[in-house]
């Protein structure tokens, strides 16, 4: 086994940026099809293996293979009468698409990833038909995010058709017809990424059932490189198209392929988020326009399907502006159902002309997913999904006329460890207070002498709430600390939450992490035995607190990330991220991207023990991110600790990962964070 990181050709490259000479010396390792990146990518993960091969990583598999290896449910879709949800079993390594004819009756196997050709193709989403004739999903090989569109008969289970290389065609991007569906298709990974072409060219289309998909409608693929359509359609037929340009403006339209233009604007120009739900006879619109923490606009669907240029001020609130910050809604019956978040933990309420009508019970802390709400066709019982740092995720049933809630499927996955769960609020570099959960052992003092790890993201308008972490059992059960940082750029109190970690603003996401560690150092834990860890967005969080506290950490782990930000806009997804970012390509822009880009930033020091992550099939966030930023920690590190890069094969950004490899990862992932802390995870711990 390799002992010592491989040597990495330094290669220089120096371009100028707005005046600024910049160095690139690993600018070599953004190639995908190079010979020397491949070898040097094996010998990377042959070096990662020599650290992570511990008797801790021995003694972590057959516990993860436990709590992983269990029956889970996904939450419950209901349409014609019928029941959709995914059950996975313990023995299998994807979730499997079942349908039921009533609430009580057998499940009946529509869809099973497990049977695919190849352990790496897998079913990432699905959509069920208004009338639960049909099933459409999504069909991905390799977690690349790049969809066949498959439709099954929920009768028989057989196929009736399918749409092929749709590219990112989503959920968000499909929607249904009485005789069809819409979906908007784009280019693939391996086409040009930057300011258009590949994944950023979208367009719409129109399939009708049992037609040859070379026949499909395009209905327009006037579309930019920033902007993101949402599809909602109505009973009628009637399609709308909400167009997000970014993360906090959007323009809905209501699509007329009678004219030359065919999308007719309904509210545009407003700087603020728009999200369309069609009732019966309402079109309902999510937004924050005049209303930080978000409310519910109800426009007459006869005025939405026949209108043009809408003024919002003209139309009630179905739901009204409230304290906590609306995270979306779901209708029921003539009525609403909401999730709002207070200090990032859910509530789940019932809404009838602006007034509050029932209040669901759940759980002092927890996390109600506002995606998986669904409702029966009688409008009777409210399906919803809950869970909490304590418990996995329960599918409960809430009878509307009763007012009572009742679990009808729950994972028998197990901590295997009693805990408490605190929420606490930390001053920040400009005072604002920053709340984050602390999770312990409810035996174990809080004595300051504790691992910990902080996980964060802060960006995109994500919120970090309760939720089950059940590999994280073995830490807390050795006395670790976990931490679920509440950063500025997430959206647990709002848009302007949102805002303050953006553009220019991003360094406040970085400080609110800094100041959450100090805090939990100066009352739970041993300062000197502090992590942190995050993915993707949250990778460049864990690269900037790398590269501007390493005082601050004994371990740091930096998954799928963002680290060059300066070049981060020429590479598959990223163009669309200026809109959060802002471009490299502007000078004021430039300005504070390059003060902290951790590639950039990186200097002759000691540097914490530190394990990058990437995937070779990462169709979001390119692996150049992680192998250039690897190359130059390992290459300045003048500390003790292991620089480390562990690149994975047939998986993806994260979605559609078998259970096999999931328990694989995450016993890496334990490993490296329980050996850096010092944290003994014996397999007889708990026992």
């Amino acid at each position: 086994m390799r002992e010592t990181p491989p040597e990495t050709p330094c290669e220089p490259t120096t371009e100028t940026l707005h005046g600024e000479e910049i160095a690139d010396p690993y600018r070599w390792l953004e190639a995908d099809d190079d010979e020397r990146v491949r070898e040097w990518t094996d010998a990377q993960n042959e070096y990662a293996d020599a650290v992570l091969d511990t008797d801790t990583r021995d003694a972590l598999r057959p516990r993860f293979e436990d709590v992983a290896r269990v029956t889970d449910y996904g939450p419950v879709t209901v349409a014609g009468d019928r029941y959709f949800r995914t059950i996975e079993a313990p023995h299998e390594d994807h979730a499997v698409l079942h349908v039921q004819e009533s609430l009580d009756g057998e499940p009946r196997v529509l869809v099973d990833p497990n049977g695919f050709a190849g352990e790496a193709a897998s079913m990432n989403w699905f959509v069920v038909g208004p009338d639960g004739e049909r099933v459409a999903y999504g069909y991905d090989e390799g977690g690349t995010e790049q969809y066949d569109l498959r439709v099954v008969d929920a009768a028989t289970g057989e196929e009736r058709e399918e749409v092929p290389n749709v590219g990112r065609t989503n959920p968000g991007g499909f929607a249904w017809t009485d005789k069809g569906f819409y979906s908007v298709r784009t280019g693939t990974a391996g086409e040009a990424d930057s300011e258009g072409g590949g994944q950023l060219d979208r367009a719409l289309y129109y399939h009708e059932h049992g037609a040859d998909p070379a026949d499909d409608r395009l209905v327009t693929d006037d579309f930019g490189p920033r902007e993101l359509p949402v599809l909602t359609t109505d009973d009628g037929d009637a399609l709308f198209v909400a167009v997000s340009q970014g993360w906090d403006t959007t323009d809905l339209y209501r699509a007329d392929e009678s004219r030359a233009d065919p999308l007719v604007p309904l509210v545009t120009g407003l700087d603020a988020s728009i999200d369309a739900t069609a009732g019966e006879d309402t079109l309902y619109l999510r937004t924050d326009h005049e209303a930080d923490r978000g409310r519910v606009v109800a426009v007459p669907l006869a005025e939405a399907r026949t209108g043009d240029d809408l003024a919002l001020a003209d139309y009630p609130d179905a739901v009204p502006e409230t304290e906590g910050v609306l995270q979306g809604v779901t209708t029921v019956g003539d009525a609403l159902a909401a999730v709002h978040l207070h200090d990032a933990s859910a509530e789940l309420t019932l809404w009838r002309d602006g007034e509050r009508t029932a209040t669901v019970p759940t759980p002092d802390l927890c996390t109600v997913p506002a995606a998986a709400l669904d409702v029966d066709d009688d409008g009777t019982d409210l399906f919803h999904v809950v869970q909490g740092f304590a418990e996995p995720a329960r599918v409960r049933r809430y009878d509307v006329a009763e007012g009572t809630a009742t679990a009808i499927a729950q994972a028998d996955a197990d901590l295997d460890v009693d805990v408490t769960v605190e929420r606490t609020f930390h001053e920040s570099a400009d005072g604002t207070e920053v709340p984050a959960f602390v999770v312990r052992a409810a035996d174990a003092d809080p004595d300051g002498d504790a691992p910990a790890v902080i996980y964060g993201y802060g960006g995109f308008r994500i919120a970090l709430t309760p939720s089950f972490r059940r590999f994280a059992g073995p830490f807390l059960d050795a006395g670790g600390v976990f931490v679920v940082a509440c950063l500025r750029g997430g959206s647990e109190y709002g848009e302007s939450w949102h805002r303050a970690g953006m553009f220019g603003d991003k360094q406040n996401v970085f400080d609110d992490l800094y100041a959450v560690a100090e805090g939990i150092g100066d009352e739970y834990a041993d300062p000197d035995r502090i992590g942190v860890w995050g993915g993707s967005n949250g990778g460049l969080l864990t690269g900037a607190a790398l590269t501007q506290r390493p005082d601050l950490w004994a371990a740091v782990l930096c998954e799928v990330p963002l680290l060059d930000m300066l070049r981060f806009h020429r590479f598959l997804l990223g163009a669309s991220w200026t809109s959060e970012y802002g471009s490299p390509d502007d000078p004021e822009a430039f300005e504070y991207l390059r003060e902290y880009s951790p590639y950039h930033n990186v200097a002759e020091r000691a540097y914490p023990p530190t394990l990058f992550t990437t995937a070779l099939g990462d169709t979001r966030v390119h692996p150049a991110h992680a192998r250039k930023t690897t190359a130059r920690v390992q290459a300045n590190q003048t500390g003790e600790g292991p620089i480390l890069l562990r690149t994975e094969t047939d998986t993806g950004h994260g979605v559609g990962k078998p259970t096999e490899r999931i328990v694989r990862e995450q016993v890496d992932r334990w490993t490296w964070l329980c050996d850096r802390l010092g944290v003994p995870v014996g397999a007889g711990d708990g026992d």
